[in-house]
């Protein structure tokens, strides 16, 4: 375990998830508003830091990491007791709606139970301090779009029950109960190029970009009519913090608004990369083809999940009015952004 001490005068936060996506782009946030942040890192057989390693090489004073893990109450207490935090960030989880279906015992494992043990500690140990859920639009499940707070919750898969019963018990239902200062942001679908290539949108982008180089044949994918409501994840971060910074702990849908579909999704980077897809047949026959006929995208019936969320738009007003907040980055440029940096990325790897 690495410790380094703490200027006094700033704030102390504890980030779960930190490796991931958001953990990511919550740290080098946080630091530039004068935290010491501190991360907590599951060990993994490969390379946890790669997100992180650089920022963490330059910013060792006010950024530091901890061994531990949701699963593990001890490490939890041990990493409280150490950080002392003002804020707590709950980014950790099995993130994967797809796997939930194969593994749904070890999501709610970690995306319930772990939220349990990590609220257990911080009650114990930094009664005061606030806390933040990574909740998830996946548990709309079948309610119509848009989705706002009010919105019933139908959840279809066991990641979104699990993220749903964490929010119902140890969000809500702590904030009733003990008066604890947590709060869940309802986070509609969030992109980078710091996205995993399993995520449809970073396979998208990864794949199109080999294939515009040569160093791919064809893109797979499940359903391409499925809408979503994809924004920019480091505009995301930025309404965690917001949450915490309010005088009470209230939920907040955080979205931009915009939907599209997968197919959708394909074209744009496509066009972003110089290619023209032409879309031919319907459902699992549906193909993909560029301004020469070549045959690039298909549709493989096994990535179709068991049980699907067709329809996610979110109506992030009450952040807006109430938080002041608003995404920065639009659809086109999201797009724009991963294209453009896995292009650079797969001539990297092959250069």
């Amino acid at each position: 375990m690495i410790h380094r001490m703490s200027k006094k005068n700033k704030k102390r936060a504890l980030v779960t998830g930190v490796t991931g996506q958001d953990g990511s782009y919550l740290v080098e946030f946080l630091v530039s508003k004068g935290y010491t942040v501190y991360g907590l890192v599951r060990r993994t057989s490969t390379d946890p830091l790669a997100r992180i390693e650089n920022f963490y090489r330059k910013n060792r004073e006010n950024f530091i990491l901890l061994n531990g893990d949701l699963r593990d109450s001890g490490a939890i207490e041990r990493a409280l007791t150490e950080a002392k935090p003002d804020e707590i960030y709950n980014l950790a989880a099995q993130s994967d709606v797809g796997i939930s279906f194969s593994c749904p015992e070890e999501t709610q494992e970690i995306n319930y139970h772990g939220l349990g043990r990590l609220v257990h500690a911080a009650l114990k140990i930094v009664p005061k301090a606030r806390i933040y859920q990574a909740s998830t639009s996946e548990m709309f499940g079948t309610s119509p779009s848009p989705q706002n707070e009010k919105t019933p919750f139908k959840p279809v898969s066991p990641y979104a029950e699990s993220k749903y019963w964490a929010h119902m018990d140890y969000v809500v239902g702590y904030r009733e109960k003990y008066g604890l200062f947590i709060c869940s942001g309802i986070l509609f679908n969030h992109e980078s190029p710091r996205r995993g290539k399993h995520f449809v949108t970073r396979k998208i982008t990864h794949s199109l970009a080999r294939i515009q180089l040569g160093r791919q044949k064809v893109l797979e994918l499940g359903n391409l009519g499925s809408k979503r409501d994809w924004g920019f994840a480091g505009d995301y971060v930025e309404a965690m913090w917001l949450m915490l910074q309010s005088k009470k702990p209230q939920d907040y849908v955080i979205a931009t608004g915009v939907q599209h579909t997968v197919r959708e999704f394909v074209t744009a980077v496509a066009h972003e990369l110089g290619i023209e897809i032409t879309w031919k047949g319907k459902g699992v026959n549906e193909k993909g083809y560029d301004q020469n006929g070549k045959l690039i995208v298909t549709v493989n019936p096994a990535f179709f999940r068991p049980r699907e969320v067709q329809d996610l738009r979110g109506d992030a007003g009450n952040a807006m009015k109430n938080l002041g907040w608003k995404p920065h980055v639009s659809f086109e440029g999201l797009v724009k952004m991963m294209a453009r940096a896995d292009v650079e990325l797969v001539k990297r790897q092959e250069a």
